[in-house]
């Protein structure tokens, strides 16, 4: 691999956590292994002798401050303490703290420990459909408790609106360097661009359709044992529309011809809970294109990750391309 995550700097990573295990009460001898490279480096700590293994999430330099990531883990607390939802819960240090820090040559690095969550990712098949009508519900008491809690002072998320996710400055990098993008392919998601912003305008960000989220909800941060879905990675977790959280439960899965199903499932799933806006199966679409076209800017930006790689790349540009174009000749 090269950029960030290459080789050398994984095996860097992997190395330096061992010394860094006992702030969290852990033997420095337990087996550090990589679990996943995405935005973050993720490992799994096995301490010796049995005891149940812990995640250790190695943030990605300049992205999240120490106060955002602070105000993910008192969320996660938030809704464990209401019982809202299955999820690992931080790992406390030793000192009462949440956030350890890995020093690097060059370079600070911060790290959270998670309880470790069985289960296994959903697979993309006809299963879903109930379990995304589950999905749906799950996102619904999601909702319903961030509209009466409040982060705790000092403490905030970023903001994943239109201007955050495609203006001048954005979190996620440009699509426009997607690979394999050609200037007739630019034409296509610029068109793009201009229909989402205008169609997220008009539905607004109101109290009843813009809040805190998951953000990242899509089957590889679902956890499925028996009838319980765990829900893992808050990393992404920040104010949106709440729609946004169907779209992503999708990401990478966008034309599989179940999408239809699963809508009207995580649809049904979310009403026998709480209301949605009158326009939100109109509006379900649009958020689609508008993770679709966000993802695309991410893996132009990421692409020496696993995840990224995964996508193939320039296929996946091709991919965002043919949904673009089905959704504009929609209107």
């Amino acid at each position: 691999m090269t950029g960030l995550y290459d080789d050398d700097h994984v095996a860097a990573l992997a190395a330096g956590l061992p010394a860094l295990l006992p702030a969290w009460g852990l033997a420095e001898e337990s087996e550090v292994s990589l679990l996943s490279l995405s935005e973050n480096a993720t490992f799994l700590a096995r301490p010796p002798g049995g005891t149940a293994p812990v995640v250790l999430r190695v943030h990605r330099p300049d992205y999240h401050r120490r106060e955002e990531i602070a105000a993910e883990l008192a969320w996660i607390e938030a809704l464990r303490t209401a019982e809202i939802l299955v999820t690992p819960a931080p790992l406390p240090l030793r000192d009462g703290g949440h956030i350890a820090e890995l020093a690097l040559p060059g370079e600070t690095r911060q790290v959270v420990g998670f309880r470790f969550l069985s289960g296994r990712e959903p697979d993309p098949d006809a299963a879903l459909v109930p379990g995304f009508e589950k999905l749906g519900a799950l996102s619904a008491r999601l909702h319903r408790h961030v509209r009466g809690w409040t982060l705790p002072a000092g403490l905030t998320r970023k903001t994943w609106d239109f201007e955050a996710a495609f203006g001048p400055r954005p979190l996620w990098g440009d699509w426009r360097a997607a690979p394999g993008l050609t200037a007739e392919g630019r034409a296509v998601l610029e068109d793009l661009c201009t229909t989402l912003r205008e169609r997220l305008a008009a539905y607004g960000t109101t109290p009843d359709r813009f809040g805190l989220i998951h953000a990242d909800l899509r089957l590889a941060n679902l956890l499925v044992e028996g009838d319980r879905i765990g829900v893992i990675d808050f990393d992404d977790c920040g104010f949106s529309w709440f729609l946004y959280d169907f779209a992503a439960a999708i990401s990478f899965h966008e034309t599989h011809p179940l999408v239809p199903a699963l809508q009207a499932a995580w649809l049904r799933g979310y009403e026998s809970i709480a209301p949605l806006p009158p326009e939100a199966a109109e509006m379900l679409p649009v958020l689609v294109l508008y993770r679709r076209l966000l993802l695309t800017a991410w893996i132009a930006s990421h692409g020496e990750t696993e995840t990224a790689q995964a996508t193939g790349l320039s296929a996946y540009t091709e991919g965002t391309l043919q949904l673009a174009r089905a959704f504009l000749a929609r209107g």
